[in-house]
């Protein structure tokens, strides 16, 4: 049994507004609770991209509406695998979230929430296309204005919204880097140890994620070698598990749009299972290089048990995924590598 695979991350870049992954895609740009109050306006490079859109078609915009309009954290969870219900049918009542037995022989999870190590299934990633406009900040604001340097935002508008998108390294088969590994629409699973945590990745170059967990320190990232998913440790506050990662080169792009960042860059994430289906993921992205101050975005991952066996398509588990490094797909929309 094979799952057909396409370059579809590199294709979002070009194909602006279609909707290639119907489920995340109308979970992120599904509506949701007011704002609160002295939240910002649609950016303006939303609202032209909107209009000119609407030109084409011959209509008026919708001032939120495009490739990304946000949602709220509970919808922003539904990644590949979620489903929203239909007819207006009451969900079921949820379990408690499962912890670990709180004994010694479980390390530094005793006690603490299980992040899926013990079931079977995965958590369901969304598509995080722009961070700008697909997630929300701490204050629950659907726009996020990132703090550029006046360098940063320029690369950012050259690679969004000049060349759309088709430069995107994950395009040519490289990992994601951190935070997008939570950004990227494919299922992982995390698995906690005594003294670490492992994420392993179905997509974006079907990878894993080693956090240290034995109270070693994040080191000084001129004594590391960089690498696209850097150096990580994690500490629990109370039941939110807090990581904090270093060490990263600087091939990757925060997102798909490409928000840009270097190898100064530091990423503090905060998991926290708030119920059975759902971690909300807080991302603080901390780059001097491009960035005048740390900024904050919040998505969420949801559980998707594997209910129906092994060797299914139907959710619930990983399966086998290959995207190889030098992607030809690229050369047909001129992508260029670096750039």
């Amino acid at each position: 049994m094979t799952r057909p695979i396409s370059s579809i991350l590199s294709a979002a870049g070009i194909f602006v507004g279609l909707s290639l992954l119907s489920v995340p895609a109308a979970a992120q740009r599904g509506g949701g609770a007011p704002q609160p109050e002295g939240c910002p306006g649609p950016p303006q490079w939303l609202l032209d991209r909107n209009a000119a859109a609407a030109a084409a078609r011959g209509g008026a915009a919708a001032p939120g509406a495009g490739r990304g309009a946000a949602a709220p954290e509970g919808a922003l969870a539904a990644g590949r695998g979620g489903r929203g219900g239909r007819g207006g049918a009451q969900a079921a009542e949820l379990p408690p979230v499962p912890r670990f037995p709180n004994e010694p022989q479980y390390g530094v999870q005793a006690g603490k929430p299980d992040f899926g190590g013990l079931a079977k299934g995965v958590w369901s990633v969304p598509y995080i296309v722009n961070l700008q406009i697909n997630a929300h900040d701490e204050k629950g604001c659907q726009y996020i204005y990132p703090p550029f340097t006046p360098a940063a935002k320029a690369l950012w508008e050259q690679r969004e919204l000049k060349d759309l998108e088709k430069d995107d390294p994950e395009g040519f088969c490289l990992p994601p880097g951190v935070p997008r590994m939570l950004y990227t629409p494919y299922p992982t699973q995390i698995y906690q140890m005594p003294d670490r945590i492992l994420f392993v990745f179905e997509g974006g170059a079907h990878v894993w994620r080693l956090v240290w967990m034995d109270g070693r320190k994040l080191p000084n990232p001129d004594d590391v070698n960089p690498t696209y998913l850097g150096y990580s440790v994690a500490h629990w506050e109370g039941d939110t598990l807090v990581i904090e990662s270093n060490g990263f080169n600087n091939r990757t792009w925060l997102d798909a749009s490409g928000h840009p960042h270097g190898e100064q860059l530091k990423v503090t994430e905060k998991l926290t299972r708030t119920d059975f289906n759902n971690i909300k993921v807080e991302a603080t992205i901390d780059d001097p290089e491009f960035y005048t101050k740390p900024w904050t975005v919040i998505t969420g991952i949801t559980w998707t048990p594997n209910r129906t066996g092994p060797f299914t398509m139907r959710g619930g588990e990983i399966l086998e995924y290959i995207c190889q490094e030098n992607n030809r797909d690229q050369i047909h929309i001129h992508g260029v590598l670096g750039k």
